[in-house]
């Protein structure tokens, strides 16, 4: 069975994931593109397996933060009902552009849809049958977001949600850089968050250095910073009875 896919933003939400679908194109482009002419709607899609996943990250109250991602296996049990022995035996399989993909699809939003496909997904292990698997937590509204400097009001500490000293747009922190040191955007340091949170976590203001004297560098030739956020809870009190 095969599920439609439409690449065009104006059907996406009428049919995408329909086995089939159909369209009223009377008042689809408002104004209209060339008065006098007939015109014709198209449009392109693909159709993709019913069994591949599509996830659906969800928070209520808040922004979606990705924490980790992969397509791919890194065991033989997890959506491996009715495949063949062959297809699970690649643990070791990850896809390099997934956490990348996801966090520019979702990051920031109150919710977001993944399709788990290799059509998305540069394929890490052909042959083997994969999934994806998604981390992410919920940012509370009032979250402030720093590139290094981090300060709360009187009475209040620093909470660390999230840290990454790398790359994952190409106009921050670009003023003057060459392109070919902005290119990269997947760019994550591993230890970001540790480091940020042992230097940050329970005081009022606090400031990191960001260079690879501090953080480990992800990717050799790219100009880095560092994005933190963070919010400001109330001081813990302690009473003695």
């Amino acid at each position: 069975m095969l599920l439609v896919y439409l690449h065009m933003s104006l059907s996406l939400n009428r049919c995408d994931g329909l086995r089939t679908c159909g369209l009223n194109t009377q008042g689809l482009s408002t104004p209209d593109p060339c008065f006098g002419t007939y015109k014709y709607y198209t449009t392109n899609y693909i159709c993709i397996p019913a069994e591949i996943q599509l996830f659906y990250p969800h928070v209520e109250n808040g922004k979606i933060q990705i924490n980790a991602a992969n397509y791919g296996r890194t065991d033989k049990i997890t959506c491996s009902h009715g495949r063949p022995s062959e297809q699970l035996q690649n643990t070791n399989c990850y896809s390099p552009n997934a956490l990348s993909f996801v966090s520019k699809s979702c990051n920031g939003l109150e919710n977001c849809e993944v399709y788990a496909t290799h059509m998305i997904f540069t394929d890490p292990c052909f042959g083997t049958y994969k999934y994806l698997a998604i981390s992410y937590f919920c940012l509370p509204h009032g979250i402030r977001e720093y590139l290094s400097a981090l300060t709360c009001e009187h009475g209040t500490v620093i909470h660390i949600h999230s840290a990454n000293y790398g790359r994952t747009d190409s106009s921050t922190c670009s003023t003057g850089r060459p392109p070919a040191q902005l290119a990269k955007t997947d760019c994550y340091s591993l230890n970001s968050h540790t480091t940020v949170a042992s230097r940050c976590e329970g005081k009022r203001s606090c400031s990191i250095l960001a260079s690879n004297s501090v953080f480990s560098d992800p990717c050799f030739g790219t100009f880095k910073y560092l994005y933190i956020s963070y919010s400001c809870v109330s001081k813990c009190k302690c009473y003695c009875t």
